[in-house]
């Protein structure tokens, strides 16, 4: 009987003990390398920063099908998310730390190029070295390092540049067609065509993009004139703003988009589809923007012979904008990395890199894609921009906080303070959360 009771016992405490590491028998078991499902699969849990309704979403979740019928047999099964990034670079990666510190966080994240540096300085991201071959890492354009470690590979890679409507320029009389890559307009003449335009555009000449300081988007498409007039941002080393985010070629750059303003040239109050319906002459975006063109706006702009991207111009020397977003495996609670390893490479493959880069306009990340833009195409021209002219946002691990402190000089120039004022403040405050990372 006192055997009979103890078998009793025995199976009723293993049972307890699957049930409480299935989640009260409902949920998935955990293993070294994560979650284990009731048909064992292991599960590596993605987290996308884009709507899984967008062009970019719509193609993330093709790939993680893809990856999920290829690796059935070997029963690996990707979880995705999607949470869109809405608000700065300094919210997302509290985001991302209060994960970590839950044992949330997911085994793979997407992140922007610049926050690398945080992001492995916070343990957010793992060290890849190891986990990617040499020969695939020599394929991708770049890489997203810090401290000579590897820590994420690109999704795609990126540019931009003025979008403008041909008709109305062809209506100003005004030519721009010797304005390439290798032969930029000059800040004075960006001006003049802006004064030469302005009448035949109901609403701007340009979209400076002003309106867009509450994420990342304006520090990506407006940095590039700062370093055009000469300026910086911050030491080699990332731990100094003083000098350099409020230097007197600094002030230039920051100034020369403040005189767009006060000439009328922009404004504050641009629609979103102005530049889409014809009331606005130019507009500064990178390459996700060609798919709106030809997808959405066939009334406004019916063939390449409506519309067409302009460099960056040049003041004291040639910049423009480039990094995107990449992916990371996290530094998560699952210490076996090898399903996560096999995702990663995945959804970085040449196949993945064009058919993200097909949806979203970009340039491929990896060199083996072919890309034969046709000389002078608006794909062309962000290509050649990226190989000769591309310059990097500043790599410090207080990339968060110079987000933040760009985003608020654009939006004190559009409230008129005045500008020495606003770069000094910011600067100094920079400067401050450098310095806590300082060693």
């Amino acid at each position: 009987m006192k055997k009979k009771i103890k078998s009793i016992l025995a199976a009723a405490l293993s049972a307890v003990f699957v049930c409480g590491a299935l989640a009260a028998c409902g949920g998935n078991a955990e293993s070294d390398a994560g979650e284990v499902d009731e048909t064992g699969n292991t599960i590596v849990k993605i987290m996308f920063h884009v709507d899984s309704k967008s062009a970019e979403g719509v193609a993330y979740k093709k790939r993680i099908d893809a990856f999920n019928r290829a690796y059935a047999d070997k029963k690996i099964k990707a979880n995705a998310s999607y949470v869109a990034r809405s608000t700065g670079a300094s919210n997302y990666e509290t985001d991302l730390t209060n994960k970590k510190t839950e044992g949330t966080l997911a085994d793979i994240i997407t992140f922007d190029a610049p926050n690398c540096a945080a992001y492995a300085n916070s343990d957010i991201l793992y060290d890849i070295s190891d986990i990617v071959p040499a020969e695939t890492q020599n394929d991708f354009i770049s890489l997203n390092k810090y401290d000579g470690k590897l820590y994420g590979l690109p999704i795609q890679e990126s540019s931009a540049g003025f979008y403008y409507n041909k008709k109305i320029f062809r209506e100003a009389g005004v030519d721009v067609s010797g304005y390439t890559v290798e032969n930029p307009w000059t800040f004075e003449e960006f001006r003049d065509t802006c004064e030469r335009i302005k009448n035949y555009c109901s609403v701007a000449a340009v979209d400076m993009r002003l309106d867009a300081n509450k994420d990342e988007t304006a520090p990506y498409l407006l940095y590039p004139l700062i370093y055009a007039a000469g300026g910086s941002f911050a030491s080699e080393d990332g731990f100094t703003a003083k000098g350099y985010f409020d230097s007197d070629k600094s002030y230039d750059g920051f100034n020369f988009i403040k005189g767009l303003l006060d000439s009328k040239y922009t404004s504050n109050a641009i629609g979103a589809t102005d530049f889409f319906t014809g009331k606005v002459g130019m507009y500064l975006s990178s390459g996700w923007t060609i798919p709106d063109i030809e997808n959405d706006y066939k009334a406004t702009f019916a063939s390449r012979d409506d519309w067409g991207i302009l460099p960056y111009p040049m003041g004291e020397a040639k910049a423009s904008a480039t990094g995107s977003w990449c992916f990371g495996i996290t530094d998560n609670h699952h210490p076996d990395k090898s399903a996560a390893k096999e995702l990663l490479l995945w959804m970085t493959t040449p196949e993945s890199a064009k058919e993200i880069t097909d949806a979203t306009g970009m340039i491929p990340a990896r060199r083996s894609v072919q890309t034969d833009y046709e000389k002078g195409s608006p794909e062309d021209v962000l290509m050649s921009q990226l190989k000769t002219t591309g310059k990097a946002r500043p790599s410090t691990i207080a990339y968060p906080k110079f987000s933040s402190a760009f985003n608020l000089v654009i939006g004190g120039i559009k409230n008129g303070t005045d500008l020495r004022s606003l770069l000094s403040t910011n600067a100094n405050e920079l400067q401050t959360e450098m310095n806590k990372h300082k060693k």
